[in-house]
């Protein structure tokens, strides 16, 4: 371990990309814990502390503990989410959006600026309503959230939520960068383990006071260790397409010079799926929780664990969100056209059209697996916290969300590894699918 932890620190590369990303890490757990003014602290935390099992306390997870101390972070990332699947839809249905997506850099630069321009819109939208909701608010002893109500402080919580979630823009584009991995999924990465101390200090206080009994305490582990087994076998699983590349031999024949494959993951679109419907399904929920309306309520006790709605929603968004986004990341007919170009033929396949829906038909069934998996695995914290009462947000989501990074950013430091000439993690090299479907 320690010859690995060497060989990783000798790269200057590698070493850079790893320092600034702590770094930047470092200045967004520092920004969740910078208070908004005018906010009664104590009050505030005594509020969330009666919102730790729904759908309030989920989208906390997200922001690392910054929304129920509404610090400059409180809104985390997920309006840049929010505008990111508004954008990638509207560049379905809308044709100069579907023109910049096929002008390369140029033309994803300007959906990008959109994208901002959006951000900035949903985060205004959303700390106003949130800032509105407060001041009527008190925690459960009577104190008031808000110290001093009116346009003041509206305004200030606006400009400082909305500013707070443009910096993490920022920030999650630099470390795509010049750090490792996607800034977006470590920015979450980082929240939710970050927030895994709290929860033990939580589940021994709770077990301490005898409102938790140790056998439930038992279970949930025994389901966490099941759980990640099942996700890490599945985040490796794929389906391999046999590939024979073949050359023109002396007398105008053709002769076989090597076989490859083309690996199908079972899931292509990794946590992306689970982040934008739960980012969708908190919406509601959120703003409810801060409103006294009773239409709003009505709303979101529709979009909270206690309806069955929710989970029909959940799934259905989950299964939509799979499909669309690897029909986005993955095209067939391109990649037909490159087997292709570089002389080869997947066995029984015509090249070209044939090939490309062979490919299609075929990633349409693993897409359908995974989305199901992906589905399975998001209900699973509802369901474990309404039969045993956790005093946390735990379950298959955040544990989707913590592998998957982890692995991609093992994945993205072995890739250097190999490329440097050293060995990876692993003695046999790049950690590899060992599940075939």
């Amino acid at each position: 371990m320690f010859k690995k932890l060497e060989d990783i620190f000798s790269l200057p590369e590698l070493r850079k990309r790893i320092v600034f990303t702590v770094l930047m890490l470092i200045v967004y757990r520092i920004g969740t814990h910078v208070p908004t003014p005018g906010i009664d602290s104590d009050a505030l935390a005594q509020f969330f502390a009666r919102q730790s099992g729904n759908m309030l306390g989920f989208f906390d997870m997200f922001t690392g503990g910054a929304l129920s101390r509404l610090t400059v972070f409180g809104l985390g990332i997920m309006p840049y989410i929010s505008a990111s699947i508004i954008m990638e839809l509207l560049s379905v249905v809308v044709p100069h959006l579907s023109e910049l997506k096929k002008q390369g850099t140029e033309g994803r630069n300007k959906i990008t600026k959109y994208t901002r321009y959006g951000t900035v819109l949903i985060c205004a939208i959303q700390a106003l309503g949130i800032s509105i909701g407060l001041e009527s608010m008190t925690s459960p002893v009577g104190s008031p959230i808000v110290m001093f109500p009116g346009w003041g402080f509206r305004f200030v919580t606006t400009i400082t939520l909305t500013a707070g979630t443009i910096f993490l823009m920022w920030l999650g584009e630099k470390i795509t960068e010049k750090g490792l991995s996607n800034g977006i999924s470590l920015i979450i990465f980082t929240g939710i383990v970050a927030a895994m101390p709290t929860a033990v200090i939580n589940t021994f206080r709770v077990l301490k006071t005898g409102e938790l009994q140790i056998i439930t305490v038992v279970v949930v582990i025994i389901i966490a260790l099941a759980v990640t087994a099942g996700i890490v076998y599945m985040e490796i699983a794929s389906r391999r397409l046999p590939i024979q590349y073949v050359r023109k031999g002396g007398l105008g024949g053709r002769q076989s010079v090597g076989n490859s494959y083309l690996p199908l993951k079972l899931n292509t679109a990794n946590v992306i799926p689970i982040i934008f419907a739960a980012s969708i399904m908190s919406f509601p929920s959120m703003l409810s929780s801060f409103s006294q309306s009773s239409v709003l309520g009505k709303i979101g006790y529709y979009f909270s664990p206690s309806s069955v709605l929710y989970y029909v929603l959940y799934v259905v968004l989950i299964v939509f969100f799979t499909y669309f986004y690897t029909s986005i990341i993955f095209n067939p007919k391109d990649i037909a056209d490159n087997i292709q170009k570089s002389g080869g033929v997947i066995p029984g396949k015509r090249p070209g059209e044939a090939t490309a829906q062979f490919i299609d038909y075929t990633l349409s069934r693993l897409t359908f697996i995974g989305a199901i998996y992906l589905s399975a695995v998001a209900i699973l914290p509802q369901l474990i916290i309404n039969n045993f009462n956790v005093p946390f947000y735990f379950g298959g989501t955040s544990l989707l969300i913590v592998i998957g990074v982890g692995m991609d950013v093992m994945n993205k430091v072995e890739s250097h590894l190999i490329t440097h000439n050293y060995d990876g993690f692993l003695k046999k090299g790049r950690i590899k699918g060992r599940g075939y479907v």
